[in-house]
């Protein structure tokens, strides 16, 4: 493994394995591939696709729709957007100034 899996156990349980049913190559190559500290993949956000408003119980919770960069599929999440705005502060700046551009 490279260096920067070394922390990444190379042995696995064939309990873990799951059938596969996709067509494309399952390859994937490790350029640009990040991981943190809990050997996650860091898939960064690029741009906010959507933002909502719901009701959670008693408290309305603003949410955003968030495109990421996903190497293994286009990927979209929905986010809280107080703990998403700290983080990414950058995304909201573009959406406004897209937004007001467009007035």
């Amino acid at each position: 493994l490279p260096q920067e899996l070394s922390r990444v156990h190379h042995t696995f349980h064939v309990s873990n394995l799951k059938k596969c049913y996709s067509d494309e190559p399952l390859g994937m190559p490790l350029e640009g591939v990040h991981i943190d500290d809990t050997l996650q993949f860091v898939e960064e956000p690029v741009e906010i696709i959507e933002r909502e408003i719901k009701l959670f119980k008693r408290s309305w919770i603003p949410l955003v729709k968030v495109h990421c960069n996903s190497r293994r599929s286009p990927e979209f999440t929905w986010e809280g957007e107080d703990s998403f705005n700290k983080k990414y502060l950058h995304l909201f700046t573009n959406r406004m100034s897209s937004s007001t551009t467009r007035s």
